[in-house]
């Protein structure tokens, strides 16, 4: 598996950080174009377009783990929407590229977080913990037989008295963590996971960052998500998702995202709370945090009843203004979401509610080409069985982009299309039989 550690691909390179989309909801007449209306309040900006994609790997994971759901999109055409997540490592820890940038500054330098006020204290000067600096290359080049006894000072330095000793200890077994499988092994068998824990809610902010990438990482091994949902994490990590720094709820959220690979663990994170703050990181969290947000909902919500709790914590609205918005690079991801809560009941009324009939439809005349295929297959869910939604299609304007996409869209996107407008036949004929 890749590094946790966001800057697998390059670790010089820091990863570009949007700011928050707009959150109000356009204003959209039934049976008008929302093209005018977005290109207004979403203007195209290229230069800010990013293409982060999902894991191939992580959503074989989820389509092995995944229960079937009873809808009219198989399970295989399931699996392919999955494909449009991004590769799990992009969406991992140290995301905004600040670890290299600690292994290259002091201890005593207060990192350049946004909206973080404290400044760490200065580390202490006795011995490996108390290094003023450190990186990546210094902690891989410790011996085989010098890993060991390391490992056993940064544990007994997560139970210090100091804050400092603490914070050092965590940033170190974090580094350790990074890209290593046998090194996970070790510090979980030395007992970190449950000296790590409660530093998630520490009041110190550094610390509280490094303990949450640290578990993030070590999470990564198998062993290792059972010591951690053993030692309470998931209470932890969803009480850093609502108060920590926007990195530690970034972290947060993929740490829980990848406990979530386990399949008995998706109802119990979820009984557990985590999916209103989810919503919150969704609705106003940096690019990178809505992009975790995504994809940890998105594991997530296999379960019914996660769907359920998403869709009354208030998923859909930003989902729906996701799939609406232009250049950000997450209306695809945004769609895939929406066509798992259109699973049940409750979530396609909401996306119908909320204006998601008419964000698809622009989907399928202005999206990629993928985006077109999640569009029509999130239509077909919300169409199959109800007349009305088929009136509400006809009415914005879905039937020539729904034809063109059958001509020319791709095999999937072609027999969804044509599925689809077999449906507004069939109303169309029914509609002709009852009138007099």
């Amino acid at each position: 598996m890749v590094s946790a550690e966001n800057d697998s691909h390059s670790t010089t390179t820091e990863a570009t950080h949007s700011h928050s989309t707009v959150s109000n909801k356009p204003h959209r007449n039934i049976g008008k174009s929302m093209r005018t209306v977005r290109s207004k309040l979403f203007p195209r900006d290229h230069a800010r377009c990013v293409s982060d994609s999902l894991t191939d790997s992580l959503m074989e994971l989820a389509s092995r783990n995944n229960k079937s759901v009873k809808s009219s999109v198989t399970e295989e055409q399931l699996l392919e929407l999955s494909q449009a997540l991004s590769d799990f490592s992009a969406c991992s820890s140290d995301i905004s590229g600040e670890l290299q940038r600690l292994a290259t500054v002091t201890s005593s330098e207060p990192a350049a977080d946004v909206g973080r006020e404290p400044e760490a204290e200065v580390e202490p000067c006795l011995g490996f913990l108390q290094r003023e600096s450190f990186s990546t290359e210094i902690i891989e080049s410790i011996s085989p037989e010098d890993l060991q006894p390391t490992v056993k000072i940064c544990v007994d330095g997560l139970q210090s008295t100091s804050v400092a000793v603490k914070r050092s200890a965590a940033a170190k077994l974090r580094l350790l963590a990074k890209n290593r499988a046998d090194n996970r092994a070790l510090i979980g068998e030395s007992g970190a996971v449950p000296a790590l824990v409660p530093l998630l809610r520490c009041s110190d902010p550094w610390t509280q960052e490094h303990a949450v990438t640290a578990l993030l990482n070590l999470s990564l091994l198998e062993e290792n998500k059972a010591l951690i949902t053993n030692a309470g994490a998931v209470k932890s990590l969803i009480y850093v998702l609502k108060t920590g720094t926007e990195t530690s709820k970034q972290n947060a959220a993929c740490a829980l995202m990848s406990l979530a690979l386990v399949e008995e663990n998706k109802s119990s994170i979820g009984a557990c709370g985590a999916i209103p703050p989810l919503v919150s990181l969704l609705l106003s969290g940096s690019h990178r945090g809505k992009k975790d947000a995504l994809t940890t909902l998105y594991k997530l919500c296999s379960v019914r009843q996660n769907k359920e709790r998403a869709v009354s914590a208030g998923a859909v609205r930003p989902l729906v203004e996701l799939v609406a918005e232009e250049g950000s690079g997450m209306a695809d991801k945004a769609m895939v979401v929406l066509n798992s809560l259109a699973g049940i009941e409750e979530g396609k009324e909401a996306i119908v509610e909320e204006g998601g009939i008419a964000a698809l439809v622009e989907a399928i005349e202005d999206g990629t080409v993928k985006g077109k295929e999640f569009a029509v297959l999130t239509l077909v869910q919300l169409c199959a069985h109800s007349g009305r939604n088929r009136g509400l299609l006809v009415r914005e304007g879905g039937i020539p982009p729904l034809v063109a996409l059958s001509q020319n869209g791709s095999v999937r996107a072609k027999h969804k299309a044509e599925t689809l407008l077999g449906y507004l036949r069939e109303s169309r004929n029914e509609a002709s039989c009852s009138s007099p």
